[in-house]
């Protein structure tokens, strides 16, 4: 009985096995079907879409893709996670703690300042997919005061609030409030100096620092205005280096022993520059005394940038540095170092070259380097045959500007740095200079631009954006600080791939950190809209 049900059993199942492939094999006929229906629409479509979509298609889909293969890879290695997150990604998100005025950090992370990373739409290039220079919709003058003005009425900026917008590729300005009205740019006018210097002298400008004979068995080390000269021993590593102290007292040991000298009297000149050489600011940790001698930005700890003590007489501690390192090479110095003048004529015995002034601008703007800014003046001043001094740098940065045909109505220039309150710019100038420093004709001013800081990553905003997800690895700034004064300058690519300079002004705050914070937002938002 049990064999009669078992074959019946079976009967059934291959009937009804039967039954499901029919089944299947009808259903997969009209999936094919609506398949070729689906694709040939979609063929349809494709053909019927503009050139500019079906590239903006194919790169979404591919960047789906790819970052979806990143993020495998990523999770892949992180190893264990600890409730969604790593510790050690915990320890590495937390912001450093914001700090006021100038000091930005603590000045011992050693290393040149980090070129831009290639993460950004090309200076005033088209975003992905676009066709052309600019080509990037533009937002419109309505969309971006919708955007900013609710900002500008923020609690925590100063009485004084003033802002220029300007898209890049076309020149124009998309947004203002008060974009002309001069106020206490801090530092960022070292945007200023930065395109004053590159405009007079050149990317490739570097600033020598020499000894030269000056009669039997009398040297003269010559100081030629370089801040960055060093005297610590070189770091390892590839890459260029600042000018070195040690190399300059081995080249001059050489050459006077092939002189056949080997006693001289040393003798040291810093007549490069003029007039007053302490900062009217006073003695300060931000700024050493501007003279056209000295080592490692006069600091007496070994910090390369931030704030330092520093040394009241940098050109003498130069001069007597060098004695010693002549001394080490065989050389013997007799008595100390003195103040001199070299010959009208002097036969120049070694020299040794600063970075290009590319790199300086760089540092000068990422780190926001004072001492960097005042040389760069004066250097600017030497350049228009000026008195390099406080006054002449200010005339012949002024002059240079003008030249330019920038926006100097109101503009006030006391030094290089911005450390001087009396120093006034409108966000309109500072707008404009970015935006010079963007044209494509004009690639010798491009450093302005690489060297702005990358907000939560490099320099000075290093510290800043944390809870600003849009604007962090987007914005790039020159920051501005000082009582009662915050400011931000810089570019940025707004959510549809256009490039935007901007200025944000403030005076008159009485919470920094909040300060900052709403000037901080305002560039993410920047960042964050089409804004149309």
């Amino acid at each position: 009985m049990w064999q009669v049900r078992w074959q019946s059993a079976q009967r059934s199942a291959r009937v009804a096995a039967r039954r499901a492939e029919r089944g299947a094999r009808t259903a997969a006929g009209t999936a094919q079907r609506a398949a070729r229906t689906a694709s040939d629409a979609a063929r349809l479509a494709w053909r019927a879409t503009p050139p500019y979509t079906r590239q903006t298609w194919r790169l979404t889909a591919v960047s789906a893709t790819t970052g979806l293969a990143v993020a495998v890879a990523a999770v892949a290695a992180a190893g264990p996670w600890d409730s969604g997150q790593r510790t050690a990604e915990r320890a590495a998100a937390a912001p450093a703690p914001a700090a006021g005025g100038e000091h930005h950090d603590d000045g011992r992370a050693p290393g040149p300042a980090p070129s831009a990373p290639a993460v950004l739409t090309a200076l005033g290039g088209p975003a992905h997919g676009a066709v052309g220079r600019g080509a990037a919709p533009v937002p419109t003058d309505a969309g971006l005061a919708d955007a900013l003005a609710p900002l500008l009425a923020d609690p925590a900026l100063g009485p004084l609030r003033t802002a220029s917008v300007v898209d890049v590729a076309a020149g124009r300005r998309l947004f203002g409030e008060k974009p002309d009205q001069a106020a206490t740019p801090a530092s960022t006018v070292k945007l200023a100096t930065a395109v004053a210097a590159l405009t007079r002298l050149g990317a490739d400008h570097r600033i020598d620092t020499g000894v030269v004979l000056a009669g039997p068995a009398r040297i003269v080390l010559v100081g030629g205005g370089d801040p960055t000269l060093t005297a610590r021993a070189s770091a390892p590593g590839p890459g260029d280096r600042p000018a070195s102290l040690r190399d300059l007292a081995a080249a001059t040991a050489r050459a006077l022993k092939q002189r056949k000298l080997t006693t001289v009297a040393l003798g040291y000149d810093t007549s490069a520059y003029a007039g007053p050489v302490e900062h009217p600011i006073g003695p300060n940790e931000n700024i050493a005394p501007v003279t056209a001698l000295m080592t490692d930005e006069g600091r007496l700890d070994d910090s390369d940038h931030g704030t330092a003590p520093r040394a009241t007489d940098p050109a003498g501690d130069a001069a007597r540095a060098f004695a010693g390192l002549l001394r080490g090479q065989g050389i013997t110095v007799k008595g100390d170092p003195a103040q001199a003048h070299a010959p009208a004529k002097p036969e120049r015995i070694a020299a040794v070259h600063s970075l290009p002034l590319s790199a300086l601008v760089e540092r000068m703007l990422t780190y926001s380097d004072n001492d960097i800014a005042e040389a760069l003046a004066r250097q600017t001043a030497r350049a228009a045959h000026r008195p390099a001094s406080f006054d002449g740098a200010a005339a012949a940065v002024r002059a240079t500007l003008a030249a330019q045909h920038l926006p100097l109505a109101g503009a006030v220039f006391e030094d290089g740095s911005g450390l001087d309150r009396d120093d006034k710019v409108s966000a309109n100038l500072l707008s404009r200079l970015l935006l010079l420093a963007a044209a494509p004709d004009r690639p010798e001013l491009r450093p302005v631009v690489t060297g702005l800081p990358v907000a939560a990553f490099t320099g000075t905003l290093s510290g800043r954006y944390a809870d600003e997800a849009a604007g962090a690895g987007t914005v790039r700034a020159k920051t501005g600080t000082l009582t009662g004064v915050n400011t931000l300058a810089g570019t940025v690519v707004d959510a549809d791939g256009r490039l935007l300079a901007f200025a944000f002004m403030t005076t008159g705050t009485t919470d920094p950190a909040a300060a900052q914070k709403a000037l901080d937002r305002m560039a993410s938002t920047l960042a964050n809209c089409g804004c149309r």
